[in-house]
């Protein structure tokens, strides 16, 4: 089993949407040894957002509500992948990689901006899962 876990500040808008879009990527490809979650790093307790939910649903993912999580202990069975380079240094472990590792840019965080932005961030989160579960697949081959 392959654990992954996304990371960004608050677990209400880049994370959840990774997760979730990273869900139904795995569901679509029928993959089922690999489970995902997603937490803040100063989560504390608040809804998904509503843009959030409109761009999942865009995606045809779970779009429903859930608190976000803060993020506790490191579990040393599981990748972190985090949102944006800063947030590499405050968790402390080997097994984390960033977006812009995948990528080349940060997710940009769409806290407050308009469903145009979350779709916009949403697109990048998408290509992030893609390339990232390619890698996944490129090392179970090894």
């Amino acid at each position: 089993m392959i654990k992954i876990c996304f990371v960004c500040t608050g677990n209400t808008c880049r994370s959840i949407m990774a997760e979730r879009l990273m869900k139904k990527l795995l569901k679509d490809k029928k993959i089922v040894d690999v489970k995902i979650s997603s937490r803040g790093l100063r989560a504390c307790g608040e809804n998904i957002t509503e843009n959030a939910k409109t761009t999942l649903k865009k995606f045809k993912a779970s779009s429903g509500n859930r608190k976000s999580v803060k993020l506790g202990k490191i579990d040393k069975e599981t990748l972190y992948v985090v949102m944006s380079q800063n947030m590499k240094d405050e968790i402390k472990t080997n097994k984390i990689i960033t977006m812009k590792s995948l990528i080349g840019h940060d997710i940009i965080d769409p806290f407050g901006g308009d469903e145009n932005v979350y779709y916009e961030t949403a697109q990048d989160i998408k290509k992030a899962n893609e390339i990232l579960l390619d890698k996944i697949n490129m090392w179970r081959e090894i």
